[in-house]
């Protein structure tokens, strides 16, 4: 490398936030909390952090539209909330698009994260840049976790296709229960009945 090309990397470093340059054994599920100046959405999967990128309209309106739908179909305590992230493992802190969280949750308004034992329920809507994350990483760790219900949304025309899993106690999997097109119906982990056609942000 030249003098002059260690001083330009030099100065690219120099302009680059500490957090950066993450420590030799990588971040830890509680570092989320006090890393300054850290982008929204940031997720921490395998001790590495995580940036979102700007997202499609069809994502933002599933995500709505779903949480809207999900809550009318809850009944108390269980609540539903989306842009929060859930601690699986020292290193793993990633922030599902919407959680259905159970009975024993904490209420607390200063939590800024949730534990795996307090989600009954995780949703993924799958974008371009995190379709390797959403379709195998993550489910491998919820399912490891513990989180008894995932669905993965997918983008197919301009409609949803929700693929319903729930895990196996004696495996610790996940197992497929259904794929769902125009209408999601099911019993668990609570009755709901919803049109999928009006959640991409138009009617077919």
């Amino acid at each position: 490398m030249t003098a002059e090309a260690v001083i330009l990397k030099m100065e690219s470093s120099s302009s680059l936030p500490d957090w950066a340059f993450p420590p030799p054994q990588g971040y830890v599920a509680e570092d989320l909390d006090h890393i300054p100046d850290l982008p929204a959405h940031t997720e921490l999967i395998d001790g590495s952090l995580v940036f979102v990128s700007p997202q499609q309209r069809f994502h933002q309106n599933v995500i709505f539209g779903l949480h809207r739908a999900l809550a009318d179909a809850a009944s108390d305590p269980l609540q539903v909330c989306q842009e929060m992230t859930v601690k699986l493992g020292p290193k793993q802190r990633p922030e599902p698009d919407l959680i259905v969280l159970g009975p024993e949750a904490p209420s607390d308004e200063g939590v800024t994260c949730y534990q795996a034992k307090d989600v009954i329920l995780a949703v993924e809507v799958v974008s371009p840049d995190s379709e390797v994350r959403d379709r195998k990483r993550k489910p491998t760790l919820y399912a490891e976790a513990g989180i008894p219900h995932f669905w993965r949304i997918e983008k197919a025309g301009a409609l949803p296709v929700v693929y319903v899993y729930e895990i196996d106690p004696a495996t610790g999997v996940y197992v497929g229960t259904g794929v769902h097109h125009d209408r999601l119906k099911l019993t668990v982990p609570f009755d709901l009945d919803i049109d999928l056609t009006t959640l991409g942000g138009r009617r077919k």
